[in-house]
């Protein structure tokens, strides 16, 4: 499922999209970007942020990292927003990669990132396992 037009909600205009995770279906709002400068940014310098949705042209390996970052909830999804791969990052991580289309950052401090436990990880067959950043 695609992510709907943006609703505003003051200065954080934020979309509703569905995801998947081991074909159970998740709802979140989330403040989608689209531009080099919003994706370069991210959750950097945030103290309070909803969750983001990084938009990209096709799946491929995203990297991400997670310096002047409170801690958050990454999970990269494919082009038809089934995850791929999702871990807990803690602040001050380097090189953290997935595969995806989509790469969904929910801030640990949220609700939604409370609700998708370790048990529902999706399997990661294209990936190495990597514990740095679990």
């Amino acid at each position: 499922m695609k992510p709907k037009k943006p609703t505003t909600n003051n200065q954080q205009p934020t979309t509703k999209i569905s995801y998947y995770i081991k074909n159970k279906k998740f709802s979140i709002k989330a403040k989608l970007l689209t531009t080099i400068l919003q994706k370069a940014t991210g959750l950097m310098f945030k103290k309070n942020s909803p969750p983001l949705l990084f938009i990209f042209n096709k799946n491929k390996t995203l990297s991400i990292h997670s310096l002047f970052c409170k801690p958050f909830k990454a999970i990269w999804l494919d082009d038809k927003m089934h995850a791929t791969k999702m871990i807990d990052v803690k602040n001050w991580k380097l090189n953290i990669s997935g595969k995806g289309k989509y790469l969904l950052e929910i801030p640990a401090t949220t609700g939604e990132a409370l609700l998708i436990t370790k048990n529902q990880q999706p399997k990661t067959n294209n990936f190495p396992s990597r514990n740095c950043c679990v």
